[in-house]
């Protein structure tokens, strides 16, 4: 290997970075522990490229891949980074890229490298390696049993649902905050429940416990704890050289507590991120990590501001750089392209959603014999409900259109059933997944099932006293079945992926009596073998799987379209990351964006404010926000115009009309009103209506 602290090799395949992705890929070249780097990378900046070149660049330059750990949000952008890597390594190593970043093992999201490293260390920590790891439904699902077992179910007044206590308990992880911070922030609905929901956390814990399950919280809790002890801390530190961080903006106090404990000195650390660009917290995203980052650490941070952007218009730059420029408080830097063009964003006016919806149809219909696939050309709302109207629409139209949103794959009913097998074999203990996998049997309803967990749950060996336990009375040769099945699992005699295929064919005789959809499902279940063959054992596969799904087939959020081609609707919280050549944005007015919800707080105000900005960049060539004049109240459109009348965002105050163009539509003629075919034809005869009122 090449020594770190000689010269860098020549660089030719930097050539094509702009000179701010230069500086940010050659920061600390030469040295083995640069300081640390805060690179704030504006929308369409290249962000993901250049923290790529510089993974690269310090590899081609003689640093182990083994000591270095990437963190990512997604599996897949971590899978994307590592590729990005090796094609840049590629120009200078040749074939021995593949070997360099093969070696790139610690490249994941947060909760995917916690899980990896609480198993290393699990025994120092008090936890058994053998933990499995339960979804926000699981989750959800533990915390009921819980609830109902310390006597909350049953209370007097409401007592918050099992989904609403696992949304506090896991805001006051993530946000490092008591509950009483948190209830009275988020929650105030649940404020007087303080004592009772502190108590049902705790007996919680002692479940999770018990049953050696964590959850998503507990991967970055747990690692937050580990590193709070100084050695273990300096043991993990010490394993990596260079620590990168993308989406810094949306990480929570407790990720970033994690990344101060391994490197406290900041050397060796990048982060990379958009203050502009922080929406994300109602998942306990806190911007002040960015915002702080600089002064943690001393001497402070280095930062270099990518501000050239690849993506849009100057003219939609320019507009969006004016909606951001109000922000409270913010990184100064102003995007800018060299793609001129003399067509502005747009303001259109409508008169309600109802036009809104035949606006947006008519454009996209316009785009598309002008050239533009449906593909190409996207919608974007606050909230899923504001897309009610345009649907309906689109549908009559049959535009063919596809809706981000939808379940999960893991939320899909029959593939939660095979990973609780899975998950039960794994972990016998797993009263979660051991009470869903007994109700699959016919005859078994939730008493059997809690009979037969209480049966093993104290013993020593679970799957014997599972084998010895007396069968419920209808569930017949399905019980058999069943015990054998998990038997054959647990000894491992078949080997991974084999146990995938067992597992499915246990289960396929239940998913066709269960759902009328069985062979959709049972492609569900085909795929989730196939996906399971790229893992190396079961609990790789049920860790990672769990940590970061993929869709499902038969639960879009909509029926399959047989078109190739179709729209793009989605939140402004999905598009995030996303770039289309035509962009519109509904609802544009206050109580929308902002969202009256966040009207109460600064900060959630300031959010929505980077919501209106990040929804601008999404925007290639052709931007347009819609901004209906009126809208029906809630469930009155039946019975008259009872209607509320609403304004233009506050985000566009007057001073920055100038960086757009108005409209109005439909459009009008100079006496004011609508350009329509004439007809000579009576459609409504008023004078005689008029008449008949005294007759």
């Amino acid at each position: 290997m090449i020594a770190l602290d000689s010269p860098p090799r020549p660089a030719p395949y930097l050539d094509k970075l702009n000179d701010a992705q230069r500086r940010a890929v050659e920061h600390g070249s030469g040295t083995s522990a640069p300081t640390p780097l805060l690179v704030i990378a504006g929308a369409g900046s290249g962000k993901t490229n250049t923290l790529a070149h510089r993974v690269a660049h310090l590899i081609v330059n003689g640093a182990d891949p083994r000591r270095m750990m990437l963190l990512t949000f997604s599996r897949r952008a971590a899978t994307e980074m590592t590729r990005r890597v090796e094609r840049i390594a590629r120009n200078v190593l040749g074939e021995g890229a593949a070997v360099m970043t093969d070696a790139l093992t610690w490249s994941g999201t947060f909760h995917g490298i916690g899980a990896r490293l609480l198993r290393d260390y699990g025994p120092e920590l008090g936890l058994e390696p053998s933990f499995t790891i339960h979804d926000r439904e699981d989750s959800a699902d533990l915390m009921n049993l819980v609830r109902h077992d310390v006597g909350f179910s049953k209370t007097e007044e409401r007592f918050p649902k099992k989904g609403t206590c696992l949304a506090i308990y896991s805001r006051c992880v993530n946000a490092e905050q008591p509950i009483e911070t948190v209830l009275g922030a988020s929650f105030p609905w649940c404020a007087a429940w303080a004592a009772e929901l502190k108590e049902l956390f705790a007996a919680y814990v002692e479940a999770k416990q018990a049953q050696n399950v964590l959850d998503y919280d507990d991967l970055l809790l747990c690692w937050a704890q580990a590193v709070s002890d100084p050695d273990i801390a300096a043991d993990i530190g010490g394993r990596f050289d260079h620590l990168f961080v993308d989406e810094y903006q949306d990480t929570n106090r407790l990720q970033s507590s994690i990344l101060v404990a391994l490197k406290p000195d900041g050397r060796g650390l990048t982060v990379v991120g958009d203050d502009a660009q922080s929406i994300y917290s109602f998942r306990a995203a806190e911007i002040r990590n960015i915002l702080d980052f600089p002064q943690i650490f001393s001497p402070p941070a280095d930062i270099i501001t990518l501000d050239r952007n690849y993506r849009s218009t100057q003219p939609i730059l320019t507009a969006a750089n004016g909606v951001i420029e109000l922000a409270r408080e913010r990184f100064t830097k102003n995007l800018w392209t060299e793609r001129e063009s003399a067509a502005k964003p747009r303001l259109v006016n409508v008169r309600d959603e109802a036009d809104q919806a035949r606006f947006v149809a008519e454009r996209v219909l316009e785009n598309r014999e002008g050239g533009s696939t449906l593909k190409q050309q996207a919608v974007l709302f606050r909230a899923s409900h504001h897309s009610g109207p345009l649907e309906v629409e689109l549908t009559r139209r049959n535009i063919p259109f596809k809706k981000f949103g939808g379940l999960k794959f893991l939320d899909a009913a029959h593939v939660k059933d095979v990973l609780a097998l899975l998950r039960f074999v794994e972990n016998p203990r797993d009263r979660v997944a051991g009470f869903r996998l007994l109700q699959l049997l016919p005859g078994v309803g939730p008493t059997s099932a809690q009979r037969v967990l209480d049966h093993i749950g104290a013993a020593t060996d679970v799957i014997g006293a599972l084998s010895d336990a007396p069968p419920p009375p209808r569930a017949g040769d399905d019980w058999d079945d069943f015990t054998r099945a998990v038997g054959v699992l647990r000894q491992g005699s078949l080997g991974w992926p084999a146990e995938m295929e067992r597992a499915r064919l246990w289960y396929e005789p239940h998913l066709e009596r269960i759902h009328e959809d069985f062979s959709t499902r049972r492609a569900d279940l085909v795929q989730l073998e196939q996906i399971a063959s790229g893992y190396p054992s079961r609990e790789r596969f049920l860790t990672e799987l769990t940590l970061d799904p993929p869709d499902a087939t038969s639960d879009e959020a909509g029926p399959p379209h047989l078109d190739e081609d179709y729209l793009i609707l989605s939140t402004i919280h999905s598009a995030k990351g996303q770039e289309w050549k035509s962009v519109f944005v509904l609802n544009v007015v206050d109580g929308c964006i902002p969202i009256d919800l966040a009207v109460g707080e600064t900060d959630g105000i300031e959010e929505e404010r980077r919501l209106l900005y990040v929804a601008m960049t999404r925007a290639k060539d052709d931007l347009q926000l819609i901004i209906p004049q009126r809208f029906f109240t809630h469930g009155q459109a039946a019975r008259g115009d009872r209607h509320v009348y609403a304004s233009r965002t506050r985000f566009i105050p007057s001073n920055l009309l100038p960086h757009f163009e108005q409209a109005a539509w439909p459009i009008t003629n100079p006496a004011g009103g609508h350009v329509r075919a004439s007809s000579n034809t009576v459609r409504l005869d008023v004078a005689a209506r008029m008449r008949s009122m005294w007759r």
